[in-house]
Parts: C-alpha cells; structure tokens; sequence
C-alpha cells in the first residue's frame, strides 16, 4: 500500500478564488480538508468550499466563518453560481478553444470515467449513502458518448469508477437507453462490453462482488477489458462482516476467486480490508490473515478501523485499542508484502505491454494509477505503449528494459 502526497503546499496567493473540494468520509480527511480550507484562506482570503464535507454546511461554518459559499458533493451548477456571485466572469473569447472533452485534470492519456452516484448499502463503517444518496446510474448512451470522446482525444486508459460500479442499472431496472441509434441495456455487463469496443484499456474499480461480475470475467479473457478488478472484500470473519452489513462469506469468496482465475488465468484481483473492527478478536483476525494467505490476492490496501461520524459502527461494543488496530496493521501488510512480492517475483523473464507514464515509468495491465506498482525500465514515451522485458521485481515494482 502507497501513500501519495505532495511536496510542497499549493499556491493561492496568485489566485482571483479557490475552490477546495473536500472530503468527509473518515476524521484523518475531514481534518486535512478543513486545514486545507484554512491554508486557502490564509493565502487568499476568498474561499468557495465543496464536495462531501459540503453536506455540513454548519460544521465548516464553525471552523471557517470566513468562506464565501458552501456547496455539497455533485453541485457543479452551485459551484458556479458561488463562482460567478463573488467573481464576475470576464469575456474571453479563449474558451472557445475548449475541446468537447473538456479539461482532464489526469495526463493526456488516462482518464476517469463516472458511471453512477451515490449507493444503496448501508455499510455499518460508511456515511457515503447520507452524503450522496442512494445508488444515481447515468445514462448509457451519455456514459458511452463520454468514452468515445474521450478515446478521441487520445486517452488509452479508461479508469471505470463509482461507489458501486457492478451495480451500474440496478436503480433504473435495467432501462434500455440508446447509443450510437441503437437500443442498449443500461446494465453493468452491457456496459464493459460496450467499452471493450472502444479500442483503449478499460480498468474497473470498486467493484461490489455481485454474481453479476462472473459475467464480465469472460470479457477479460477475451482482451476485451483489462483482467483486473478492484473488489473491496474488507473482512473475511462472517460475524465481523455480518456486523459490517456486509454480504458473503470467505469460503464462498475463495471459490469464486478460484473461477475467476480458471477463468481468466491472468486476472489481477486488488481489495481493501479493514482491522480492528469494533468487536474484532485475535481469533477473528488470524481468519483474515488466513483468507489472505489463501487468497494470495495481486493488490491489497489495509486500513486500521477509523470511527467516521454518523456511521453506525460507532455505537457497536468492545471497540478496539489504537494500539492493537496499528499491530493488526503492521501485521497484515507485512504478510500482503511477502505474497505481493512473491506474485511479482514470478513476472521476472516475462515481456510486458506497458502503458508509459513519463520516461522511464510505466504501468502493466495490473497496475492502475496512483495506488498499485510501477514498471520501472529506462527510455520511452510518455502516453505510449511499450512493451519491457522485466528482469528483477521487489515487493511493489518491476524493473526490466524495453523489448
């Protein structure tokens, strides 16, 4: 697991207005977005404040009397009102320059694309549904014209993501929409299929393990998506998930897994987890510990239990020390380390496709940006294919040369 961060603080002082968006899912990032509206106002005193933290518009007035406008997660339109209220929109004729794509804030050649908002579960650790709402699918026709565009503009990497992508259509029932005059399903394996067409890397993130995601594997052994899912199993001790509200079960899961790889043999499967749960015992843990070794899963992040406010976790008994959850940590990632760097390991002799992020740095088909390894090798093109035979890995990265 990798943090990312920067190195040195951001420039307001040149700016007519800053927008910050926040984030309000756990304490750590509540903190850092309310010190970050303070560096803002610090710097330039003009401050418009959105994003989740935005859905409490009290508690940031509290903290920060001083902002401009306060707007929750989603509300481009009061973003801009708040935009245009305090900062009257000059003529300039520039804009019209502006592509039909938009402007990316990601490089050139990857890019992230929104398929849904909001979520209809009701995890005991999240508050993301009282944020968002329940489960908004877009469009497909609307989703698919955005792809197209995009892969137009030369994006050669589609990061598919939602709070719940694999329940794409569930809250319109599957409703036929339109794309291209043709009728399509708005449903979760329509979509990747119609995405595999599009010629680019399509990578899902935050996939729900529904049944539903046996049926886009195929599409993976194909070459039609990229072999990889990012599926957040967060336990595998039944009573730890049934106190999460979280469905399924490790053996189950496991089998699963199993099918996924019989299927697809080069699948990269990523998760998340969560210790020290409320409640969680050392027996509970070892079973997770026991499911990774099983598992031996590609990609894991790890989070010690952090109480958000408002979740209903908060209110479960015998919560664990801070002491315990950091060892349970330290504990987890260090066996994730010897299988991530196991699996690697086994890549060295091999020739990669591999998409080039600036020279010298690139990704393979197992590797999404920002949160998992690099391919490490000298030369290239940044937003260029390029395949690199690897010649020596360690527990994150692979370093090889270019074939």
């Amino acid at each position: 697991m990798r943090a990312e961060g920067y190195a040195t603080a951001p420039d307001y002082a040149g700016a007519d207005l800053v927008i910050v968006n926040t984030c309000g899912f756990i304490d750590a990032a509540v903190e850092e977005s309310l010190g970050a509206i303070g560096d803002a106002l610090a710097e330039n005193g003009k401050v418009v404040v959105t994003g989740c933290l935005g859905a409490k518009k009290d508690f940031i007035e509290e903290r920060h009397p001083a902002v401009l406008a306060i707007t929750g997660p989603q509300d481009t339109d009061g973003v801009m009102r708040a935009v245009h209220a305090h900062l009257p929109k000059p003529h300039d004729p520039f804009l019209d320059l502006v592509p039909d794509t938009g402007i990316k804030l990601t490089p050139r050649h990857y890019a992230y694309l929104k398929i849904s908002e909001g979520c209809n579960h009701r995890c005991s650790f999240c508050i993301i549904p009282s944020m968002r709402g329940d489960l908004v699918s877009r469009p497909i026709g609307e989703v698919m014209q955005e792809a197209e565009k995009l892969a137009r503009a030369g994006v050669k990497e589609l990061l598919v993501i939602s709070q719940d992508t694999s329940a794409y259509g569930v809250d319109v029932r599957y409703r036929t929409g339109f794309h291209g005059g043709k009728p399509i399903k708005t449903c979760f394996r329509q979509l990747c299929k119609s995405l595999g067409e599009l010629g680019v890397w399509v990578r899902l993130h935050y996939v729900y393990p529904y049944p539903s995601v046996d049926a886009i594997v195929p599409l993976m052994a194909q070459g039609k998506i990229l072999p990889y899912l990012d599926i957040p199993f967060q336990h595998a001790s039944a009573r730890i998930l049934k106190l999460m509200k979280r469905p399924a079960a490790a053996e189950k899961v496991l089998a699963r897994i199993r099918s996924w790889r019989e299927a697809c043999p080069d699948i990269t499967i990523r998760s998340t987890f969560i210790v020290g749960f409320p409640g969680e015992t050392e027996a509970e843990f070892e079973e997770l510990l026991a499911f990774l070794q099983e598992a031996q899963l590609d990609r894991v992040g790890c989070f010690a239990y952090s109480p958000v406010e408002g979740a209903k976790a908060n209110d479960l008994p015998d919560p664990v020390s801070e002491p315990v959850k950091e060892e349970r940590r330290a504990r987890f990632m260090a066996l994730q380390a010897k299988i991530s760097a196991d699996k690697l390991k086994a890549k060295v002799g091999a020739t990669l496709k591999v998409l080039i992020d600036e020279p010298g740095v690139g990704r393979s088909a197992a590797d999404a940006p920002e949160i998992d390894g690099v391919v490490r090798f000298k030369g290239g093109t940044a937003g260029e294919f390029a395949q690199v035979r690897i010649d020596r890995s360690d527990e994150h990265d692979l370093h090889g040369r270019l074939a």
